[in-house]
C-alpha cells in the first residue's frame, strides 16, 4: 500500500464501538422493523418496488443517512454499517434490504463529489439518489463547462422513489489517444426517463427500473472521475475529511450489497431450523430435528453463513482502519477485496440452497418464505460485483503479474 497521509491518528481502529449508543440505536432500529417488514414482504413483491410505508420507516429510522456526513445531519458510520444494516433488514425481506443498502450507499458516495454538487442536492437532506453503474449504456461528451450525456441504462434499483440518480458513462473525445475515461453524472429526475420492465423472479421488490437519458448538459461540477474514487482524498474530502470518504470505491462495490445476501442467508436458517424443531417428515412420525441429516445440513449452513460474514466485515473494518492510516491499497488488495466480495456471497447462496434442498416439497409453496429466499439468494448472486468468475480471473492475472481488467478500479 502507498501512503497519503503524514500520520496515522491516534486511534486507527474501525470497529464499530459496541457502547456507541448512536450505532446501537441505528441496529436495535434496524432490527425493530423486521416483524413489520416481513409482513409486508408479499405487498412488496406485488408493487415491485418498496412501499411507501417502508420508505417512510427507513427515514424515521435514519438508515438511508447511516454513511451520510454528519455536516448534513447524517450518522457518518463507518463503511462496515453498510454490510450490519443490510442484514438486519434481509432477515426480513431482501428486497427492501438491497433498496435501502444502495440508496444509504449514494449519500456516501455524494461526499466524494466537488461541495458544489452536495450543496444542491442536500438541500433536503433526506433525498434519495439511485444509480446505474453500466458503464458503456452511457456516452458522455466533453464541452465547455461540462458534458453532454446520452444512454439507456438497466438496473436503476429504487429508482422510483429517488430524485436524483448517479449514472456512469464512459467519456469519448476527438482524440482516440486520450485513452476510456469512466465518470459518472449526478442528473435530476426532470433529465431522465424511468422505464417500468421490472418484472423479475427474485429481488421482485427492488423496482430495478431502466432509466434513459436524452443528450442533456451536466455541469462539471455535478460529474465525478472514477479516478478520482479509487482510494486516497477525493474532491469531497475537502469538506467531508473523514477517511470514509477517501475509500475506494469501486474495490469495495461488492460489500455495498454483500450484507443482503448474508441476511437473507440467516433468515433462512433460522426459519428452517424453527420448522425442523416442530415438523414430522411427511410419510413417517420422525421429526426433522432428529434426523442426522437435518443436523448436518444446519451446521454446513451456519457455518458457510459465519464465514461468509466474518470475511465481510473484516474486510470493510480492515478497509477502514487503513484508509485512516493514510494507506492506499495496490491493485493486489483491491482485486483480493473484489475475490473475496464475492466469495463471501457465494457462500451465502450454497447455504441457502442447501437448507432449500433438504425441505423438500414444502419449501415449493408460494406462501412459504422459503422459496422466496432461494429466489433472493441467486438473484442476488447474479450480480456482476459476485461473480467469482469475473472475481477471481480478475485477481489470478494480478497475482501472476498481468494487468487487471477492471476498468473502475
Amino acid at each position: 500500500m502507498a501512503g497519503i497521509g503524514s500520520s496515522p491518528p491516534a486511534n486507527p481502529s474501525s470497529e464499530p464501538d459496541p457502547n456507541d449508543s448512536a450505532y446501537a440505536a441505528m441496529m436495535a432500529g434496524a432490527r425493530a422493523l423486521v416483524p413489520e417488514l416481513r409482513d409486508r414482504v408479499a405487498r412488496t413483491e406485488e408493487l415491485r418496488r418498496l412501499p411507501p410505508e417502508t420508505e417512510q420507516d427507513f427515514h424515521a429510522a435514519g438508515l438511508f443517512r447511516i454513511l451520510q456526513p454528519v455536516r448534513v445531519g447524517g450518522s457518518e458510520f463507518d463503511y462496515v454499517a453498510l454490510v450490519d444494516c443490510a442484514a438486519a433488514i434481509a432477515m426480513a425481506d431482501a428486497s427492501a434490504a438491497w433498496t435501502l443498502a444502495n440508496l444509504a450507499s449514494h449519500h456516501w458516495m455524494l461526499g466524494m463529489f466537488d461541495r458544489r454538487a452536495q450543496d444542491v442536492v442536500w438541500t433536503n437532506a433526506n433525498t434519495l439518489i439511485a444509480s446505474s453503474f453500466v458503464f458503456p449504456s452511457g456516452r458522455a461528451r466533453k464541452v465547455e463547462g461540462g458534458y453532454r450525456l446520452q444512454g439507456h441504462w438497466p438496473f436503476s434499483s429504487g429508482v422510483d422513489c429517488c430524485s436524483w440518480n448517479m449514472l456512469a458513462g464512459i467519456v469519448s473525445t476527438d482524440d482516440e489517444a486520450d485513452g476510456i475515461e469512466y465518470r459518472i453524472f449526478l442528473i435530476p429526475r426532470k433529465d431522465y426517463r424511468i422505464i417500468d420492465m421490472w418484472n423479475a423472479a427474485g429481488l421482485k421488490g427492488t423496482g430495478s427500473n431502466d432509466v434513459a437519458v436524452d443528450d442533456v448538459f451536466v455541469d462539471d461540477w455535478m460529474t465525478l472521475a472514477v479516478a478520482d474514487i479509487a482510494g486516497g482524498p477525493s474532491p469531497g474530502s475537502v469538506v467531508n475529511p473523514n477517511p470514509l470518504y477517501a475509500l475506494p470505491v469501486f474495490a469495495l462495490f461488492p460489500f455495498v450489497l454483500s450484507g443482503v445476501a448474508l441476511g437473507n442467508a440467516r433468515g433462512c436458517l433460522d426459519d428452517y431450523i424453527e420448522v425442523a424443531r416442530h415438523r414430522a417428515t411427511t410419510y413417517g412420525r420422525a421429526k426433522l430435528g432428529d434426523l442426522q441429516s437435518t443436523q448436518i445440513k444446519i451446521a454446513e449452513a451456519s457455518a458457510k453463513i459465519d464465514a461468509a460474514r466474518l470475511i465481510m466485515r473484516s474486510t470493510c473494518i480492515k478497509a477502514m482502519r487503513d484508509a485512516r492510516r493514510g494507506l492506499v491499497p495496490d491493485m493486489a488488495v483491491k482485486t483480493a477485496w473484489r475475490r473475496d466480495g464475492a466469495y463471501a456471497v457465494n457462500l451465502c447462496t450454497e447455504a441457502v440452497s442447501l437448507l432449500f434442498a433438504a425441505s423438500g416439497a414444502r419449501g415449493l409453496f408460494s406462501g412459504a418464505p422459503l422459496q422466496r429466499q432461494f429466489r433472493d439468494a441467486n438473484a442476488i448472486n447474479s450480480h456482476i460485483a459476485f461473480s467469482f468468475d469475473a472475481a477471481g480471473t480478475d485477481y489470478g492475472r494480478v497475482a501472476l503479474g498481468l494487468p487487471s481488467q477492471n476498468l473502475t478500479l
